[in-house]
């Protein structure tokens, strides 16, 4: 089974303890901002991120990673103070969230969270009661931190394993 459509590829291991002698960073939202809007105006930013980490990192085929549903989407992208791109994800027209990326030298600093939970938030906004994604497997931990509930069997999507999961969201209101 593949859903290229709604991959959803968070690529941070935030489940890993840190050891003793390491601090993690905590998000401190005065070191960067979150920014919610459509592909014309975050595409410039948004797209090095997915090539970074689905294309070169993880040799998803570049066909596969950019598509015509970005223009259809909700997208979040967080910069740090000086408007570098950090971290990105998408909402699609149907309730899904995909194409989460958090570049590999600012991952476990809560980055993925907060798009994520910027992205939940624009689900309740639209009126959706769940949302629903394909997590790689190794990250199924993180978006589990979230409420997300794994469904069915794993499957290859860009041959990486992927499960479905699923959040009922709260709070929602109408559209």
């Amino acid at each position: 089974m593949t859903l290229p459509d709604h991959r959803s590829e968070i690529v941070t291991d935030q489940s890993a303890q840190p050891k003793k002698s390491e601090t993690r960073a905590e998000p401190q939202p005065e070191s960067w901002r979150l920014q919610i809007g459509d592909w014309p105006t975050l595409q410039a930013k948004a797209a090095p991120i997915r090539l970074e980490v689905f294309v070169h990192e993880q040799h998803v085929p570049l066909e596969e990673e950019i598509d015509a549903l970005d223009a259809e989407c909700i997208h979040a992208v967080v910069f740090d103070t000086q408007g570098c791109a950090l971290a990105t994800g998408r909402l699609l027209p149907d309730g899904h969230i995909g194409r989460m990326a958090v570049l590999k030298a600012v991952r476990g600093r809560g980055l993925g969270s907060a798009v994520l939970s910027a992205l939940m938030q624009q689900a309740r906004q639209k009126g959706f009661a769940e949302v629903v994604l394909s997590a790689q497997t190794h990250a199924q931990a993180f978006y589990a931190r979230h409420g997300f509930v794994p469904e069915g069997a794993e499957y290859l999507d860009a041959n990486i394993p992927h499960v479905l999961m699923r959040k009922a969201l709260s709070g929602c209101s109408a559209q």
